[in-house]
């Protein structure tokens, strides 16, 4: 039976560098990857773009009211095997979707890696990121460092330089003056408390 893989981590740490890397050892060996990514990620557009320069087209793009399984099972039955499904940005999923990742991994028999955020910027589970951690077979950390040195776990968010605690869940990286930077939870109570 395949799985459902959670792998999560702070910003920078390398999630869609990993995902595309993964994607190339598939094609590499002779094999099928789908990538999917919700259309809520407007960065890069239909692509999956790594903060290094690389980027990929993705198979799908995701819709809030789309179901993967039968998006996935279709795509199934036009190209034959399909080795493994990668999602990037899976924090943005609705959690009837990941059930459906659920679905694809244990029904069709596909593996199913994906890659997002566990928190928001005021340290709030995502939904899709929230259902993973409930079901998914197999959860890992990707780890990454705040500018302190220290283990980072949070995301801050940045509005014109400024940090800033207040504001919609999703803001999208480089667009209207938003970033943001990978924080430890000393640096992030420093910033929330200044």
């Amino acid at each position: 039976m395949s799985k459902l893989y959670f792998r999560y981590g702070a910003m920078n740490s390398g999630k869609s560098t990993h995902l595309m890397q993964v994607a190339h050892n598939y094609k590499e060996r002779g094999m099928n990857s789908l990538l999917l990514k919700p259309s809520t990620d407007k960065k890069g557009g239909e692509k999956v773009v790594s903060r290094l320069g690389v980027e990929r087209k993705v198979d799908i793009l995701v819709a809030e009211d789309d179901d993967i399984f039968k998006n996935v099972e279709a795509l199934y039955k036009e190209k034959g095997k399909i080795d493994c499904l990668l999602v990037d940005e899976v924090q943005f999923l609705k959690s009837i979707q990941i059930d459906q990742l659920f679905e694809v991994a244990v029904g069709l028999d596909i593996p199913v890696i994906c890659y997002g955020l566990r928190t928001d910027f005021k340290t709030q589970g995502f939904e899709g990121s929230t259902r993973l951690l409930l079901i998914a077979h197999t959860i890992e950390e990707m780890k990454t460092i705040c500018k302190c040195g220290r283990k980072a776990l949070f995301n801050g968010r940045k509005i014109n330089d400024k940090f800033v605690f207040e504001g919609q869940q999703i803001a999208i990286d480089n667009i209207d003056n938003v970033e943001y930077e990978s924080l430890c939870g000393h640096c992030f109570f420093k910033y929330k408390k200044s």
